[in-house]
């Protein structure tokens, strides 16, 4: 009897598999036929069989191939894992523009050099007029870094006990800022934190007091803080990171300090992340007192941290768009989610799936908003389908609550729910 294993398929025959063409034309023939010879020699291995070889070689082709798009559908506005907010068409379109020959840094009037990223300082500068100047760097930890560098090294910084945070990945602010070379000056205790706490700690060494919003937790009952204005009365430049970038007030999350007001309340500088509540790419906003973010911006480590073409492209994009993904997806009205949802759960049924329609809950996520849910809509399947509709195409995320797997429709936009819906009915 024949050994199957030495029946594998051709290497011709397998990449003339249309799935493995279309793979071809995305990735490149070179780097498809190696993924194919390998899954010939794991038929060959007796690991598979020889039918399986194109399948295998397709699973491996997702492994090794770029970024897939996903349909959010997990109810997490901001999800950090799916790379928190998706980008508006005008950013997406700014940055295709950059990808190629561009005057990031290059004056067309004069043909001399210009400042890089003139455009997203000046779109940053007019969005918060509170700010004397800006500046950006590829994320909020590296503002914080530059400022830290800049400011404070070999010298202190000052900070309630209660803020000494950790953000993702097992990050923690205080290794972040020890790493630079300043020294904490921890003050106050875990739930309070008093006025004259930050005064008995000022002396020659302060480099200055830094405030940080609790963006990922929240702590209640017997609790005090001390507001920026009272810390600006200290006589020493007073750094607040705001963490999730909302650079006006909204209504919707009171809890979530803006840095036009906190400028006005008297920081000195203000640090936020761009890819967060203000809907662009990743990056570090820098905002307050000239004389500051002139000597962060000339610090030879800002050359280091310096955000690329592409994200100066789609944050100018982002901060001149009216109404980015974000700020639609937290505005989105329960009523409109509600039909949506019924919908779809009708479509779905007419192909056969078992679906229905559902109340849900929202959160904000990306370390936003702690303890403040959405309401939302859902359409509620089998957790079976789990699994296989995170590995389709599109991929689609969802979240497994009560033993049902849930589809919320809080971040996803409203020309989304056709493929949704072919992506579930299969």
């Amino acid at each position: 009897m024949d050994d199957p294993r030495r029946n594998v398929p051709r290497t011709d025959a397998v990449l003339a598999d249309p799935r493995l063409v279309a793979a071809a034309e995305r990735l490149g023939r070179p780097l498809v036929k190696t993924v194919v010879v390998q899954a010939q020699e794991r038929a060959r291995a007796g690991a598979i069989t020889p039918a399986q070889v194109a399948e295998s070689a397709l699973e491996g082709l997702r492994a090794l191939g770029p970024l897939r798009r996903v349909i959010n559908a997990t109810g997490v506005l901001l999800h950090t894992n799916l790379g928190r907010a998706p980008l508006s068409a005008g950013a997406i379109r700014a940055a295709a523009i950059a990808a190629g020959h561009t005057d990031v840094e290059f004056d067309l009037h004069t043909g001399a050099r210009g400042r890089r990223g003139r455009g997203a300082m000046a779109a940053l500068a007019a969005a918060v007029p509170a700010a004397e100047a800006v500046h950006v760097v590829n994320n909020n930890a590296a503002a914080l870094v530059l400022a830290a560098t800049a400011l404070a090294a070999g010298r202190e910084i000052i900070i309630s006990r209660g803020e000494l945070v950790e953000i993702g990945d097992g990050f923690r602010i205080p290794d972040l800022l020890v790493s630079t070379g300043a020294r904490l000056r921890e003050v106050g205790t875990t739930n309070r934190t008093h006025l004259p706490d930050y005064a008995d700690a000022i002396g020659e060494d302060t480099g200055f007091v830094l405030k940080v919003h609790p963006s990922n937790f929240r702590v209640e009952g017997f609790t005090g803080e001390v507001g920026v204005g009272e810390l600006a009365t200290l006589g020493v430049p007073v750094v607040v990171d705001i963490g999730s970038g909302l650079l006006e007030r909204e209504p919707l999350l009171p809890g979530e300090p803006a840095a036009a007001d906190v400028l006005r309340a008297g920081a000195d500088l203000v640090t936020a992340s761009g890819d967060k509540l203000l809907g662009g790419p990743q990056a570090g906003l820098l905002l307050g007192r000239r004389d500051l973010v002139e000597r962060l911006r000339r610090h030879p480590l800002a050359r280091a941290l310096r955000v690329d073409k592409l994200t100066l492209a789609a944050l100018e994009a982002t901060l001149r768009d009216p109404v980015p993904p974000v700020a639609a997806a937290l505005h989105a009205d329960p009523a409109l989610l509600a039909k949506r949802a019924e919908a779809i759960a009708a479509a779905l049924r007419r192909a056969g799936v078992e679906a229905t329609a559902v109340p849900s809950l929202a959160t904000v996520g990306g370390g936003g908003a702690p303890g403040v849910t959405l309401p939302s809509a859902a359409v509620s399947l089998p957790a079976a389908l789990a699994a296989p509709l995170r590995t389709g195409e599109p991929a689609v995320a969802g979240r497994i609550e009560d033993g049902r797997l849930l589809l919320d429709l809080r971040a996803v936009a409203p020309e989304e729910d056709t493929e949704l819906i072919r992506a579930v009915a299969g």
